[in-house]
């Protein structure tokens, strides 16, 4: 079984980079973004409306590299989150968490027991395909899943403290785009409540040992990142990349067509 590097590298104060992915579902991505330098590769449910089969083939690409595949469910049933480990995901994202019961809940569906209640099931992608010992195989899973909160709303964010205590939590990662709509603000990333928001889910977070992730598609932020306490670093998306990219290319053709 695959360890899972990321969270073996966060557990010891490092930083970690990687990538999100949203729309280029090829056999090819997660070894080329470990080619590129990506530790690890976010594949996204919420909103792209991906089936789990797609994932499946998704996290595959990831299987051959040193790279961790995460998959961010659409909710936190158990259907979701116990089906996207069991095609071989090392992490999931819950979106909107709300409160400490409910992440609860999201984690009981995530780990086998005792720490959860997830089924067990082996010789499957989540284990490599591999025979051996089912205990070995529970523990070995329980250890290496890494498991990311999403706080991006004013009911998460009155609770943010109560959830960052809860143990099994790796990572917090707050969402601009929904915590702003939520407080009235929408896309004032700059405004005070904001900025005042995610500083008081930043601290919660610190003062609890969690990890907190950025995710942008501006280059600027993540390289910033460190240097505001934030230690796993997601451009957001491939989407982003594809276009800023091309449009740089299509850009300089452009320009040099027109001398």
């Amino acid at each position: 079984m695959k360890k899972n590097t990321v969270k073996q590298k966060l557990k010891q104060g490092a930083i970690c980079s990687g990538v999100m992915c949203m729309e280029f579902a090829t056999s090819g991505f997660g070894r080329i973004s470990a080619a590129a330098g990506a530790e690890f590769v976010i594949f996204d449910m919420e909103h792209t409306g991906w089936s789990l089969e797609t994932i499946k083939m998704l996290v595959a690409t990831c299987e051959s590299v040193d790279i961790c595949a995460i998959v961010r469910v659409p909710t936190m049933d158990y259907h979701h989150i116990a089906h996207a480990l069991d095609v071989g995901a090392q992490g999931i994202v819950v979106p909107m968490v709300r409160s400490a019961e409910y992440i609860r809940e999201a984690i009981s569906h995530a780990y086998y027991p005792p720490l959860g209640k997830r089924g067990c099931s082996v010789f499957l992608n989540h284990d490599g395909y591999r025979p051996g010992d089912l205990v070995e195989k529970m523990y070995f899973a329980n250890d290496n899943l890494l498991l990311i909160a999403q706080i991006e709303s004013m009911e998460g964010l009155e609770h943010c403290e109560a959830i960052t205590e809860v143990e099994q939590i790796d990572a917090i990662w707050v969402g601009p785009y929904d915590l702003s709509c939520s407080m009235g603000i929408p896309g004032q990333f700059t405004h005070p409540d904001l900025v005042t928001a995610i500083e008081r889910i930043r601290n919660a977070a610190e003062k609890n040992n969690k990890v907190m992730l950025l995710g942008t598609g501006d280059q600027q932020q993540l390289q910033n990142g460190p240097n505001q306490g934030y230690r796993m670093l997601a451009y957001t998306s491939d989407l982003n990349l594809y276009y800023h990219a091309l449009k740089e290319c299509m850009d300089s053709i452009h320009e040099a067509g027109n001398r």
